[in-house]
């Protein structure tokens, strides 16, 4: 019989964000409404929200939205110019994620393009420009600039997966230059954007899958680099813990070792075509899809990354949060993110001992000691049997109870538990024991 078994005065290190996402909520400003999501966002304490490919969907503002291309419509006006800069739309969508109680970790650049046509995805003419743009929407952002705002971001991304497709494609996603140009280019931007704001996060490149490309990008690079973002879809927690380590390594082996190492996308994936990507967007929105995302938030917590951002909150193929055409109604995958909540909020994360497969846990403390574990049942394989778990503790639980995740359940109380209780878990499930 598997067991899991937890040390409420061993502490091991503090919580990470694990449950941040790309995109936020839909919300209309001042207006009363029922079709919303932004309750749910705040329920789960979303930490980070990332601005990417925002501007595909209508309701934060479609194509006038995030997107430096979007705010600076203009190349050829000046860059000092306040009336050069189209901020309304975007204001409007920062004002939403304020409400929501995240903090913005916002993209610089041009969301994926697939069309036939690209507009923001180009290299910029002048790259010094390009960065003193960027400067600008700072400003407009942190400090106030052109009526702007006084919002607390950290972090501030340069492009999105400038390696997802070779120097030699006919029809490039996301840069459309050369590595070398890309190279050039983010030493530019970075340089100039730590040199106005030192006291903020620069970093990216947000690369897609190319770790010879990233290591190519970490030995020229003469710029700062305060997080290294890194994407990654997969169908096993293992495969994003081999590349989490493999990132790392990259970045202390060539002198970053003081760079975070942030996946800021990731989702299951099995194939991204014919049956298997079929596969996966119907997995994506089932309970199997809810316990790989637990079981990755788990799995992440002791490995050297230091945040995860899912991949989408926005209404689209990818969510597995909230239904596309009614978001206030959710999906299994929204209450992974609640779920961890309630063990983040608890800020110190305590020893936790896992026997058996395929059986993933964390568990913390708050100031008082009273805990909360998340326990996840993942797997990819099919008709796999139920196990069973002895339930262990170091000290007393306290009105204990146990909150169930599984394919009729969506995190409902199951009753109390104490100490060398049996659980019985179904494959694909997702439990939360907690102190209230």
């Amino acid at each position: 019989m598997d067991s899991i078994k937890i040390y409420q005065h061993d502490g091991i290190g503090k919580i990470k964000p694990m449950h941040a996402t790309n995109n936020g909520p839909v919300y209309k400003l001042g207006v009363e409404q029922q079709i919303t999501n932004i309750d749910a966002f705040k329920s789960a304490g979303i930490p980070y929200i990332r601005t990417h490919d925002t501007s595909f969907y209508a309701a934060y503002g479609g194509e006038h939205t995030v997107d430096v291309h979007a705010i600076f419509p203009d190349f050829d006006k000046g860059p000092y110019d306040a009336g050069s800069y189209d901020f309304t739309v975007t204001d409007n969508y920062m004002k939403v994620m304020a409400c929501s109680g995240a903090k913005v970790f916002y993209r610089l650049g041009s969301k994926i393009e697939h069309g036939v046509k690209k507009y923001g995805t180009l290299p910029p003419k002048d790259f010094k420009k390009w960065a003193v743009i960027c400067e600008h929407i700072i400003r407009h952002y942190t400090e106030g600039w052109a009526e702007g705002f006084d919002y607390d971001i950290d972090y501030w991304e340069i492009w999105n997966e400038p390696d997802l497709d070779p120097d030699d494609s006919e029809n490039k996603r996301t840069w459309g230059g050369t590595k070398k140009q890309f190279f050039e280019f983010y030493n530019i931007a970075a340089k100039h954007l730590k040199d106005c704001f030192p006291h903020l996060k620069i970093g990216g490149p947000a690369i897609a899958y190319n770790l010879d490309w990233l290591k190519d990008f970490l030995t020229q690079l003469t710029a700062p680099l305060d997080f290294c973002s890194w994407h990654i879809y997969a169908s096993e927690p293992q495969a994003v813990a081999d590349r989490a380590k493999a990132v790392r390594k990259l970045l202390d082996d060539n002198g970053f070792k003081n760079t975070e190492s942030i996946l800021n996308e990731w989702n299951y994936v099995k194939g991204w075509s014919g049956e298997e990507w079929k596969y996966s967007v119907k997995t994506i929105k089932s309970k199997k899809g809810a316990a790989f995302t637990a079981s990755v938030m788990c799995v992440c917590q002791d490995l050297p990354v230091d945040m995860l951002m899912y991949y989408d909150a926005r209404p689209a193929t990818m969510n597995g949060m909230f239904y596309t055409d009614l978001v206030c109604e959710l999906l299994k995958g929204y209450y992974p993110f609640k779920m961890f909540n309630d063990v983040y909020k608890r800020k110190k994360e305590i020893k936790c001992e896992v026997s058996g497969t395929d059986i993933y846990a964390i568990s913390a403390a708050d100031e008082a000691g009273k805990t909360g574990t998340l326990i996840v049942y993942y797997t990819d394989e099919e008709d796999m049997p139920p196990k069973q778990l002895v339930f262990e503790s170091e000290s007393e639980l306290h009105s204990a109870k146990a909150y169930l995740l599984d394919g009729e359940k969506d995190c409902l109380c199951i009753g109390g538990i104490n100490s060398g209780d049996i659980i019985k878990m179904q494959p694909n499930t997702v439990l939360l024991i907690t102190e209230e």
